[in-house]
């Protein structure tokens, strides 16, 4: 091998090659291997490679046979091997041809930190292995962010609001050390760090108001997504967190809450329509199961192997229902014509604090009264008033376990009505581990497993989503697929020391943010020059700080937050705030309900709340590609298209908003016109404006105001969109002005950006 060239890794640059274009034949599915020649395992190097001899090994006199009739992969495969995979492959098979596991299934070993020229700039292990990569590629790290910056930056990645102009000045007079580990410590603990970290969670255990389908009729689980964000803001560490969600209900003595917490396998669609076969749309249920729990836990596409055995990843058929046979003893019923609490079932009542004491209170009365014959008819009263008391207990739907179990067989090409003749037991692939000894060989067992020092995958997958979080992509980019058609990660160490870190840190979230976010590589400025965009375009080595667009609901709730308008009370029932009239009428049918538009506060909650209907999401926030909610998603789609752009201009959230900011500016930004377009844009950007920036603002304030003063009814249209009142203390051509101007801040790229 010649100096100073690299080594070609199994893993990393072979395994992609024979996945992308052999393992369709030559993988995993025994039905479909050709010529008996498995190449996902050791037994490529011993069948088809001659170590150190590529002239004399099967393998490359294939990929290179000048026949098309031999040459592999075949010509009518539609793949073909580029002349750099054919190099590549060359030069394994020259320096030894050594095969390896696959990466993710080999658990994580704690790596050395790697040492790295001008220390000084790593404030820890993190930066230690990006610069590593760094120097290795010929990089250097970029500037620090500048402070305002930096606070705006780490306040939505932790809360997903931005801060107050009263936080920015805070942060830029606090010059003592410790500052801006003072901010990180300050929104960690804040309330609504448990509601940010639950948008995330709620696209991955699939939650919605609704049912799905066509009938897609109103569900209640607000209160599993309550228990969410307690859990988050209490610090719960994960492996609890995983346990309680997956098999709350089977721990001994179960709490309410904790069986509350299973509703997480309950969050799927649930078909309700007369006509339909209940065992059909009862698989379809259990097989969700499957796929959002081998995804969410094990970054894994379980799901491929439902019909046949996996085409690229060591899942055979059978090991995906004895996987399937842990989730299958739910003692549910898929379809029950209309009857929507018979689709539920089965759930818990989840009272509130205030429902309980008055239900208590209201026991005590009926405790007296049983005492007392002559009070016969107030018994019944209070009777009758306990029991409509009991009716308006929410309600959650958990998981439950049949005794005996249900009979799980294999399903032929994966067909509800096709059950093979051999029952399967719950189990694990293989490739992932054994069964652990001592543990119930049900959800329980395998949530312990999961987060067990056996399971190779649930700390790096966990971590590999932390990081994505706050970078915008994660270590291994395919977040959701860790198998052999996942990406390779671009910094192996770093996510194996990070799961490591995770795990002997008590599987602390809040402590894995706060190591993210404190880091230098976080801290660089996120500006790009030519030969940067160049070398990494997509930053991939972290020479640069990420930018990225706000998740849907942050473009919302920015616009609720600096306009004043946002109500900051947790939890409780989904609200529904402004839509388009009329927009369920042609997805439901006439005995469904309609949308009913709420008012007052619960107009302005955090879009958290916002009533989600999986045929009809909110359709504000699915411009900005905020998903349906119909299946799990852990990596949601980053689009531009200009119906987003008129959402901000025209929807009556960023409207009313608007208005609501430009009189907070004019009561609050002083007398003078540059002072209130200063305070605007503090508001909306998070720093002050620059001096060509405010000239630009003034020229739009000026053709605003001039616009407004020709059609003052214009002026009257534009203040009257939304339910909150207009400050009857300004000049209504003036505000008018001033709203449109806020509107049109609140729509730049720097506004709806996490720089």
């Amino acid at each position: 091998m010649a100096l100073g060239v690299e080594p070609v890794r199994f893993n990393r640059d072979v395994r992609p090659i024979l996945s992308d274009n052999c393992f369709e034949c030559h993988g995993p599915d025994a039905a479909k291997r050709k010529a008996d020649l498995k190449l996902d395992t050791g037994e490529l190097s011993q069948a088809v490679v001659v170590a150190g001899r590529p002239g004399e090994s099967e393998l490359f006199q294939r990929i290179t046979h000048t026949d098309p009739d031999e040459r592999m992969p075949p010509t009518n495969s539609g793949r073909a091997l580029t002349p750099a995979n054919i190099e590549t492959l060359r030069a394994w098979i020259e320096q030894g041809g050594e095969w390896g596991k696959h990466w993710a299934f080999i658990p994580p070993k704690r790596p050395a930190i790697p040492a790295v020229k001008d220390a000084a700039w790593s404030s820890g292990g993190i930066d230690r292995f990006v610069l590593a990569k760094l120097q290795q590629a010929g990089l250097q790290p970029s500037l620090p962010a500048d402070r305002e910056t930096l606070l705006r930056r780490v306040a939505f990645d932790l809360t997903g609001l931005p801060p107050t102009p009263r936080e920015i000045d805070a942060f830029l007079a606090d010059t003592a050390s410790g500052a801006y580990e003072r901010v990180v410590d300050r929104l960690l603990a804040s309330p609504r760090y448990g509601e940010r970290m639950a948008m995330d969670w709620l696209d991955a255990a699939r939650y919605a108001d609704s049912h799905g389908y066509s009938l897609d009729r109103r569900r209640v689980m607000w209160p599993w997504r309550d228990w969410v964000i307690r859990a988050f803001n209490d610090n719960m560490p994960f492996d609890q967190f995983a346990l309680e969600q997956l098999a709350g209900d089977l721990l001994p003595d179960a709490t309410l809450a904790q069986k509350v917490a299973t509703g997480f396998n309950r969050n799927h669609s649930i078909q309700s329509e007369g006509g339909v076969i209940n065992e059909e749309y009862r698989v379809e249920t259990v097989v969700d199961r499957v796929e959002t729990t081998s995804a969410v836990f094990l970054g894994l596409t379980f799901g491929c192997a439902r019909c046949h055995d996996h085409k690229y990843d060591p899942i055979s058929q059978r090991e995906f229902y004895e996987f399937y046979a842990l989730f299958n003893n739910v003692p549910e019923t898929a379809h029950v014509g209309n009857a929507d609490k018979l689709a539920d079932k089965p759930f818990v009542k989840v009272p509130s604090a205030a429902q309980r004491e008055q239900m208590e209170r209201q026991r005590a009365e009926i405790a007296v009264l049983e005492k007392k014959p002559e009070a016969e008819n107030q018994l019944k009263v209070a009777r009758k008033a306990l029991a409509a008391l009991g009716q308006a207990v929410p309600t959650a739907m958990v998981m439950g376990e049949l005794s005996p179990a249900r009979k799980t067989f294999v399903l032929s090409r994966g067909q509800y009505d096709q059950p093979g003749d051999d029952e399967v037991d719950a189990g694990l692939p293989l490739a992932l581990g054994r069964w652990p000894a001592g543990v119930p060989r049900n959800r329980l067992g395998l949530a312990k497993w999961l987060v067990s020092g056996a399971n190779p995958l649930t700390a790096r997958v966990t971590v590999n989503r932390l990081w994505q979080m706050h970078f915008g992509t994660g270590i291994v980019r395919s977040v959701e697929d860790f198998g052999a058609q996942g990406e390779w990660p671009t910094h192996p160490a770093l996510i194996d020391w990070l799961a490591d870190e995770f795990v002997r840190g008590g599987w602390n979230r809040k402590a894995m943010h706060k190591l993210i976010v404190m880091s230098t590589t976080y801290r660089q400025s996120s500006r790009v020059t030519p030969a940067l965009l160049e070398a990494d375009p997509a930053n991939r080595l972290l020479a640069r700080g990420s930018r990225f667009r706000l998740h849907a609901e942050m473009i919302r709730d920015h616009a609720l937050s600096t306009s004043g308008l946002l109500v900051g009370w947790l939890g409780g029932e989904s609200v529904r705030p402004y839509q388009p009239p009329g927009l369920w009428d042609d997805v439901v049918y006439e005995n469904v309900p309609r949308f009913v538009q709420d008012h007052g506060d619960k107009l302005y909650r955090r879009s958290l709340y916002t009533y989600w209907k999986r045929s009809v999401p909110p359709p504000n926030m699915q411009a900005f590609d905020a998903p349906s909610r119909e299946v799990c998603v852990l990596t949601r789609a980053k689009t531009n298209t200009p119906l987003a752009a008129l959402v901000l201009m025209n929807d009556p959230t960023f409207v009313e908003a608007s208005r609501k900011l430009a009189g907070r500016v004019l009561r609050d930004g002083g007398a003078t016109t540059e002072s209130r377009l200063t305070l605007l844009h503090r508001l909306v950007c998070g720093r002050r404006p620059t001096e060509r920036e405010l000239g630009l603002l003034r020229g739009a304030l000026a053709d605003f105001q001039a616009s407004f003063s020709a059609k003052p009814a214009a002026a009257l249209r534009l203040l009257a969109v939304g339910e909150s009142p207009r400050d009857e203390a300004f000049d209504l051509e003036e505000l008018a002005a001033y709203a449109s101007l806020a509107n049109a801040v609140l729509g730049i790229d720097e506004a709806i950006t996490r720089n």
